[in-house]
């Protein structure tokens, strides 16, 4: 339940996304938060909340993007952040105490599909990014957020596409193509285990008796120029995604991956001046009535 895609899982390597965190993992969801957190920004103020929060819990936080992007929203608010990984717990609240929001944040380390939930409180939000689709038991987790929230609270779901792609098309040159190449097989070997990556979670929130009041999908197309952050997140989610598929791949899109994914090779995809950083995400808010 982490994001992330990364993480995650999020997932997927962008956050949150994997079951047990790695020092790897915890670089990609930071190196996300810090990509596109004027975006996660956007998401927190477009969502459409009657009064501002006061309690809210972030199921599968990952190292925090929705904990701190909505600690800078409602500056009254606290956050209980729940994750499977006490690595990427410990990391949060390294970030909290860094920033002095560490009296606003509780962490509790629980995986949310074995049953028998923490005490979470009862939370006027909820927050879900990337990681409802790391869930086995999803319309079970959507009831029980349900009974959960304080009546008229929203329960807010962000869901990726897939992991961000960041090279052109025609690269690299002796292997055009290679990066979608990579993904797509590693999207299959995954497909078994997240059969919810990518859902439309519109019609599984009705379900589970919330009104979805908006949904809004956001495309992202971020140049390289505007953060080295971004050759630093393409070589630390290719080299995740290697790690999947290298006995998938061919030998010739094997060998052009290493060549890129080594960091003295002049053709090093953290030396590329050509890199942009494409990812969708979608986003409901849905209310308990």
């Amino acid at each position: 339940m982490t994001q992330a895609h990364p993480h995650t899982s999020h997932h997927d390597a962008s956050h949150g996304h994997h079951q047990h965190g790695t020092g790897g993992q915890v670089e990609i969801l930071d190196l996300d938060a810090e990509v596109l957190s004027e975006h996660t920004a956007s998401i927190t103020a477009w969502l459409p909340l009657r009064t501002a929060p006061r309690q809210i819990v972030d199921l599968g936080c990952g190292t925090g993007a929705g904990t701190f992007a909505l600690l800078d929203r409602f500056p009254d608010a606290h956050v209980t952040a729940v994750d499977t990984s006490a690595e990427h717990l410990q990391r949060l609240r390294e970030k909290a105490c860094a920033r002095g929001t560490q009296e606003r944040v509780r962490t509790v380390l629980a995986d949310l599909d074995a049953g028998g939930w923490p005490d979470l409180g009862s939370p006027d939000l909820v927050w879900a990014s990337a990681s409802m689709h790391h869930m086995a038991h999803p319309a079970r987790v959507l009831r029980t957020v349900h009974d959960l929230l304080t009546p008229g609270g929203l329960f807010a779901v962000v869901e990726l596409a897939g992991f961000p792609r960041f090279l052109p098309p025609s690269a690299p040159e002796d292997r055009p193509g290679l990066e979608e190449r990579a993904h797509a097989a590693a999207d299959r070997m995954r497909a078994g285990h997240m059969p919810h990556r990518g859902a439309d979670w519109g019609p599984m929130l009705t379900g589970a008796g919330f009104t979805v009041e908006g949904e809004r999908t956001i495309t992202l197309s971020i140049e390289g120029s505007r953060s080295e952050a971004i050759g630093r997140y393409a070589l630390g989610g290719l080299r995740r995604v290697r790690g999947v598929v290298a006995e998938t791949l061919s030998r010739e899109d094997l060998t052009a991956l290493d060549r890129l994914l080594d960091p003295d090779s002049p053709h090093g995809i953290a030396r590329r001046d050509d890199l942009t950083m494409r990812t969708e995400r979608t986003v409901w808010a849905a209310r308990r009535p």
